[in-house]
């Protein structure tokens, strides 16, 4: 496997910046997502990688070796897309062996390999299938399997679980992890889904705007975003913000103040100007029934029951935001509630630049 680094990349279309100066590395044997909202850059990236869209800036280069100029056959990468491209009228067997046989591989090499990955893929009683006889996970293991048998430098992946439904997605978002965890494999996955990126990504890309607003750990995105849009792209739900002013002893929003330790005040104290948001998950919520010192009242607009889980939808002052309960607790909409943040778990951004404080 190889590393792949990208050098302050940029791909335009008119005056517009799909990719604007991108540069990020994805060690030797590693996951990485793209994920972002539709538009975000990330499929071109993946293109220009594979070398399917040419650069209009910056350097891609591939286990040390500069690419920019390769066609993509000769970069040692495969591809697996979302529609999973597969051949509608030959078997599962010579769909994997074709892009071997393109090489011209001698006959036994072709078998060895078809039959190594219908093994990994555990698709071996599917060999003598036709696509039109497989469901869609199976359609997507032969789509793996004929990337593998490639044994390429760089696997990239383009949103190939968007067409399962939701239970499959789920079970093949396993399979893939313990594909990527048996063959020690450099995989660039794009997605849009950030649960999927969470997931599977040993390290996930997070790009709005063709711009990269972070790039790290899955556990560290969540727990300390960069900036409000990588906190509200993440988790699901997404983290409330919330639009405040300083006080003298804290924040204040309409119709509600909270005083701030000492640390959260003095980072509090770093905007750039008088605004912040606040950045709270609904698990940092706490929900009381009757007034507090240090909580703030709140009032229930919807109730939204999971089976594990409850969702409140409520209004403080001029803001919505969703908080969440225990499955045996009741609530109706118009109740009043005080909220009670855990002050170790909040988050401040800079209300202008919404950069975390």
């Amino acid at each position: 496997m190889a590393e792949v680094r990208l050098e302050n990349v940029r791909k335009g279309y008119g005056e517009a910046l799909a990719v604007d100066d991108l540069s990020l590395t994805i060690a030797d044997g590693e996951f990485v997502a793209l994920v972002g909202p539709s538009g975000c850059g990330k499929t071109t990236t993946l293109n220009m990688i594979a070398g399917l869209l040419e650069l209009d800036g910056g350097e891609i280069s591939i286990d040390g070796r500069r690419v920019n100029d390769l066609d993509p056959k000769d970069r040692d990468i495969a591809m697996v897309f979302q529609n999973y491209a597969l051949y509608p009228n030959k078997s599962v067997r010579k769909n994997l062996a074709f892009p071997l046989q393109m090489r011209g591989m001698a006959r036994g090499e072709i078998a060895r390999r078809v039959d190594e990955a219908a093994r990994m893929l555990d698709i071996g009683h599917l060999l003598e299938r036709r696509p039109r006889e497989l469901s869609g996970g199976q359609q997507q293991r032969v789509a793996l399997g004929r990337a593998l048998v490639r044994e390429p430098k760089v696997f990239l992946m383009d949103e190939p679980l968007s067409n399962l439904d939701a239970k499959l997605r789920v079970q093949m978002r396993s399979e893939l992890k313990r594909f990527h965890q048996d063959l020690k494999a450099t995989i660039v996955y794009v997605t849009h889904d950030q649960l999927e990126a969470m997931t599977m990504a040993d390290r996930m890309a997070v790009m709005h705007g063709g711009k990269l607003q972070q790039y790290d750990t899955p556990e560290r995105v969540y727990a300390h975003p960069a900036n409000a849009f990588v906190a509200s792209f993440v988790g699901s739900p997404a983290m409330n913000l919330i639009p405040a002013r300083l006080t003298e002893t804290g924040i204040a929003g309409d119709g509600w103040q909270l005083a701030l330790p000492p640390a959260l005040l003095a980072r509090a104290r770093q905007a750039g100007s008088a605004g912040v948001l606040l950045g709270v998950r609904h698990g940092a919520i706490g929900l009381l029934p009757a007034a507090t010192p240090g909580a703030v009242e709140a009032r229930v607009l919807t109730v939204e029951p999971t089976g594990d889980i409850t969702f409140l939808n409520l209004r403080l002052g001029e803001s919505a935001l969703v908080a969440s309960a225990a499955p045996d607790r009741h609530f109706t909409p118009g109740q009043p509630l005080w909220l009670e943040f855990d002050m170790a778990r909040l988050h401040l951004f800079d209300a202008a630049s919404e950069l975390a404080l």
